[in-house]
């Protein structure tokens, strides 16, 4: 795919043994500049020894160099990353914050401590967090500015049907074992009890700031459930009120700056939230958010309770659509007889388009929606079975009791249009992705200032504009 493709460019690269002794010696030598972006032949090599180790998990070899394949990579991001500021493209440097701290941590904790990890780079914990944010940060910038290249790209019907003809026959792709099923769920029937002990929590969290007994980035760190905010002390960056949950929006709407809201209820779950500041229509706060959490013995009485039900199932007592309208807390499967679909992913992205909804999951798609235990379940069944009940979570993390129904499993088969559209249309789309990006690429080389070290310039360039 032209994302992975890219972004493995933006993290990837190899070697060891031939090239380790001559590294020493030109550890800091520019070997490339793009725009006014350099290239150090230490940051080739790095790339190229996590290009191999990447590759080694994933069982595939390359008959490129891969110091030459390295240096490509790194000079497209670059490239990215220079034209990126010249359009003033945006990133979430929140999700870049959080995601910093979230490495330094586990640098610390496989080091023992921070003074151990500075010895082993050589330089302060500031610097260490500072280098891997620009690192990041460039990163964000190019996959940013490459999205930008093929966002408005799409294929119509034609374009697919004409993508899967130029496929020679043998090389038609394969599409895997998928699976169809049904589901029937059950939130704790005490949701209530446990929706108020949340907002209970939160109320005193709340009393604790206002009276100056803890301050709110602190409790939002030890506590709140937002793994994108929580290190850094439940800070957003500046959002329109468009882009935000509604409850939480109109809460926010009228608060002035300084201001601790009271409990608001969304779809993510409970909160509490700190106005910091408005810039235009841009609104800057802060945020705790935290889920309902049961007891052993509430969750465990939904299992119980669906249990029987599935047990009434194997006894043709009551067909399984019909419990799964009776009794199953997921609006959008209940009125299809418990068929699941990707319906709630569509909706939770705000990407909802009928026809993208399918029914038919690969097992990496089980992954995506936060559905690997379904997946576990289905596994041990035979079509037609029906599993025992099991605790799992909602895509929004929500607990819940969950029975599922294997309906059909569509062996591994080769792809066809009638069969296959989706699979089949996003395929033609990711190459007709590559091909703009790639013709855009090369213009952009054409433009922009390239300078290769003599050493690099007979490699194996993939877009031979980089030579110039």
């Amino acid at each position: 795919m032209l994302k992975k493709g890219i972004m493995a460019a933006a993290l990837a690269v190899l070697a060891a043994g031939a090239f380790a002794q001559k590294q020493q010696v030109m550890l800091d030598k520019v070997v490339a500049v793009v725009g006014s972006s350099s290239i150090l032949y230490s940051e080739v090599a790095d790339h190229a020894r996590q290009l191999t180790a990447q590759r080694r998990v994933e069982g595939y070899t390359s008959d490129r160099d891969p110091m030459n394949e390295a240096l490509e990579a790194l000079m497209t991001q670059k490239l990215l990353f220079n034209q990126a500021q010249i359009d003033s493209v945006k990133i979430n440097a929140g999700d870049i914050a959080s995601h910093v701290e979230e490495q330094v941590q586990n640098m610390i904790e496989a080091e023992g401590s921070i003074p151990r990890l500075e010895a082993k780079h050589h330089m302060a914990i500031f610097n260490i967090r500072e280098n891997m944010r620009q690192r990041y940060e460039e990163q964000s910038y190019a996959s940013s500015m490459q999205n930008e290249v093929v966002s408005k790209v799409a294929v119509i019907p034609g374009e697919v049907e004409r993508f899967y003809k130029s496929i020679d026959k043998d090389s038609l792709p394969t599409i895997a074992e998928q699976y169809v099923y049904a589901q029937i769920t059950r939130f704790p029937k005490s949701i209530t009890q446990a929706k108020q002990r949340t907002r209970e929590r939160l109320l005193d969290m709340r009393e604790r700031v206002i009276t100056g007994k803890a301050k709110f980035e602190n409790l939002a760190r030890m506590y709140s459930q937002d793994p994108g905010t929580m290190m850094r002390g439940g800070e957003m960056d500046p959002a329109p009120l468009a882009s935000l949950d509604s409850s939480f929006a109109a809460a926010l709407e009228n608060m002035k700056p300084g201001q601790i809201s009271e409990v608001v209820e969304s779809q993510f779950g409970f909160h509490i939230i700190q106005m910091l500041d408005k810039r235009g229509s841009l609104y800057h706060f802060r945020h705790i958010l935290l889920r309902p959490v049961y007891t052993i013995d509430e969750l465990t009485e939904g299992t119980h309770f669906l249990d029987s039900i599935a047990n009434l199932i194997r006894k043709d007592s009551i067909t399984f659509e019909k419990a799964a309208l009776l009794y199953s807390d997921d609006a959008t499967s209940k009125m299809n007889g418990g068929i699941v679909s990707n319906h709630d992913i569509l909706e939770r992205f705000s990407a909802f388009d009928a026809k993208l909804t399918v029914t038919k999951f690969l097992r990496e798609d089980f992954a995506h929606f936060n559905a690997l235990n379904d997946y576990n379940a289905l596994v041990r069944l035979k079509p037609g079975e029906v599993s025992e009940a099991f605790l799992t979570e909602d895509i929004m993390g929500n607990q819940l009791a969950k029975v599922v129904k294997l309906v059909e499993i569509i062996p591994t088969h080769v792809a066809s249009l009638n069969e296959d559209y989706l699979r089949l249309e996003e395929m033609a789309l990711n190459a007709k992705q590559e091909k703009v990006f790639k013709d855009w690429l090369s213009k952009k080389i054409d433009a922009m200032y390239v300078y290769i070290d003599p050493e690099f310039r007979d490699g194996a360039f993939e877009n031979k504009h980089w030579v110039k």
